[in-house]
């Protein structure tokens, strides 16, 4: 998929904010991509795949490492599932699906709770215990997405990259998005301390690990597929009723207001501010954006007709780095730059 580029120098104040992420978080290497209204407004490449003078720069076709947004990825893919009726509903029970589940661990928790993470669960040394009851409160924790991936394979007998290959990936030739089990010269390397815990590397190509690389043009071609509710180069690559499904809100009615809402994984830009919220104060409601571990985002603000993309390969951030107040002043420069 091709845009037509028209650089708009009113987004200069994005580009210098994302220039202060990166040097604020130490990587080595960065991007940006603004789309608004169907052309390519802003574009930026920074530093070296890793640190060091003599190390590759970073280009269009340099793919980072998303960390949490592959999960607009496994959330397109659940709504796959209940479109293609492989999954009767979202409020049906995840033990109706996995049924080798605890029954007292996992009772109550409906695909719904899954997907905006109000499950209650917790992964405590290989054991799933409750954290709370489900619907009732919110936790980003990593079991949710891990059954998710386990009921896609078991509804539908496809992995979550058949389903986005089939999809997506092929009707929009995309070149510069997937799961890799091995080193491949245009991922540029992840900055981390080896000591961190949340880091892994997997050889699956299944979908249902961290290790997705997409480059900055397709992780915002990815944003606009979204926007245009799957609407691309005048075909409708993905039925307009999937990508509503995965960008409404769809957080429990029994979930306080306080808490951040969801879509399918995705964060929804709802009327009540939520102290969790990564979206900015000022990004109008109807927006969606999703962050990675690694720093990079894809935000969506349809109102604007607009997706904004930032990538960074610095896995973490160091002490007094405050990523939440940094996402949401990113959407908020957006929005002034607007004005």
């Amino acid at each position: 998929m091709n845009l037509i580029k028209d650089i708009k120098c009113d987004f200069h104040p994005v580009y210098e904010h994302v220039q202060n992420t990166l040097e604020a978080v130490d990587a080595s290497g960065g991007a940006m991509m603004i789309i608004h209204n169907d052309q390519i407004a802003s574009e930026a490449y920074w530093g070296t795949y890793t640190p060091g003078a003599n190390s590759k720069p970073i280009q269009e076709n340099t793919q980072f490492h998303v960390a949490s947004v592959r999960k607009s990825y496994i959330a397109l893919a659940v709504a796959y599932a209940v479109y293609h009726k492989y999954i009767h509903s979202i409020d049906d029970k995840v033990t109706d699906y996995l049924p080798s589940l605890s029954a007292e661990v996992f009772a109550n928790v409906t695909i719904r709770h899954l997907l905006t993470h109000t499950h209650g669960l917790k992964n405590t040394f290989g054991n799933v215990v409750r954290e709370f009851p489900a619907g009732e409160a919110w936790a980003y924790r990593g079991i949710g997405v891990r059954l998710l991936t386990d009921l896609i394979q078991q509804t539908t007998e496809k992995t979550i990259s058949e389903i986005i290959t089939e999809l997506v990936i092929k009707p929009m030739n995309l070149k510069e998005t997937g799961w890799y089990g091995a080193k491949k010269p245009n991922i540029v390397q992840v900055l981390r301390d080896h000591n961190d815990p949340f880091y892994y590397w997997s050889n699956s190509t299944d979908g249902d690990k961290m290790n997705m690389y997409i480059s900055t043009r397709e992780l915002a071609y990815w944003g606009y597929l979204h926007l245009k509710e799957g609407f691309i180069n005048g075909k409708q690559i993905v039925p307009k009723e999937m990508i509503n499904m995965a960008t409404s809100l769809q957080s429990p009615s029994t979930l306080h207001k306080s808490f951040p809402q969801n879509g399918f994984l995705w964060f929804v830009k709802d009327a009540y501010p939520s102290k969790q919220n990564e979206i900015g104060d000022l990004v109008p409601q109807g927006s969606f954006q999703l962050l990675g571990y690694t720093g990079v985002a894809v935000l969506v603000i349809p109102e604007h007709n607009l997706v904004a993309v930032r990538m960074t390969n610095r896995f973490g951030s160091p002490l007094g780095y405050n990523y939440l107040a940094d996402i949401r002043s990113f959407g908020d420069t957006i929005i002034s730059c607007l004005k």
